[in-house]
């Protein structure tokens, strides 16, 4: 796993989007949460998949892997914008909109948007496979998935929802791109369509994992330790919020072992790649 991180972080260094003008700043603007790091969670979900099955796919693959980490990427640089979260620190770097201006941020966010879709239908895999892999990453990165998730986060600020409510919230906002990963990875990889809906819903439970997870890291750490900002959540629909952080930490118990049980009925290879990447991250929170 560890070689193909370090073979992803080599294709996004060779490969970050550039804009060749004259402008003082925004082409370094433009990569600098790229190469800021983070966990690459989701690009390594997705190569994950295709080591399992079509490992000779994994270059090919690279494009994708890259698409699918610019348009998170993009969607975390608006996330801390003024007018959202409102954050001054995202993966242990000042957010672009303190490091530069909020204009700079919001059209870097835009950027690396479509650069995703660029990227993706410029990787070197049959047209029929990118147009799946197009359809998939704009459902669950669009209106359907991520955006509506964070339209209704920033709507109901200081307006307690209800347990159903905070599910469908966190599942599009987080968990159905987190799915959508696991299914892109399947799409290259040709796993039939059962296994397909099979990761897609493991993604779900993953993600909202994930989501739990996060909420109690922005309860329980300092900036310094989670390297973004933290306790930024008390106007927020947060499942520390709703159910206090024993309630959470038990929400995210329980999911925890539902994630490894259903890794346990899985194709072997496919387990066995997942595994290699998950178990470090389904008891983060622990």
């Amino acid at each position: 796993m560890k070689e193909l991180l370090e073979k992803f972080e080599d294709y996004l260094q060779s490969n970050l989007p550039s804009s060749n003008t004259f402008h003082p700043h925004f082409e370094k603007a433009l990569g600098d949460m790229l190469q800021a790091g983070g966990k690459r969670f989701r690009p390594m979900l997705l190569l994950s998949v295709v080591k399992s099955n079509k490992s000779l796919l994994i270059d090919n693959s690279m494009p994708v892997a890259l698409g699918l980490e610019m348009l998170h990427t993009y969607s975390l640089v608006h996330d801390d914008l003024p007018s959202m979260d409102d954050a001054d620190l995202r993966r242990g770097f000042q957010t672009l909109h303190k490091k530069y201006n909020e204009v700079t941020a919001i059209l870097v966010g835009d950027a690396l948007n479509t650069e995703a879709f660029k990227q993706i239908s410029n990787a070197p895999l049959h047209n029929d496979i990118k147009i799946e892999l197009i359809k998939t990453l704009s459902c669950d990165g669009g209106i359907n998935g991520m955006i509506i998730g964070q339209a209704i986060d920033c709507q109901f600020e200081n307006q307690k929802l209800e347990l159903a409510q905070l599910e469908f919230l966190h599942i599009h906002k987080t968990a159905k791109l987190i799915a959508a990963s696991l299914k892109m990875g399947a799409i290259i990889s040709e796993y039939d369509l059962e296994t397909q809906e099979k990761l897609y819903n493991f993604g779900i439970d993953l993600g909202l994992l994930f989501q739990i997870q996060d909420d109690i890291i922005d309860e329980t750490l300092s900036e310094e330790e989670a390297g973004k900002t933290t306790q930024n959540d008390e106007a927020k629909n947060s499942f520390v919020n709703l159910l206090g952080l024993d309630g959470a930490i038990k929400a995210a118990d329980d999911l925890a072992l539902k994630c490894e049980n259903i890794m346990q009925t899985l194709d072997t290879n496919l387990k066995n790649s997942l595994e290699e990447l998950l178990l470090k991250y389904i008891n983060r929170h622990k």
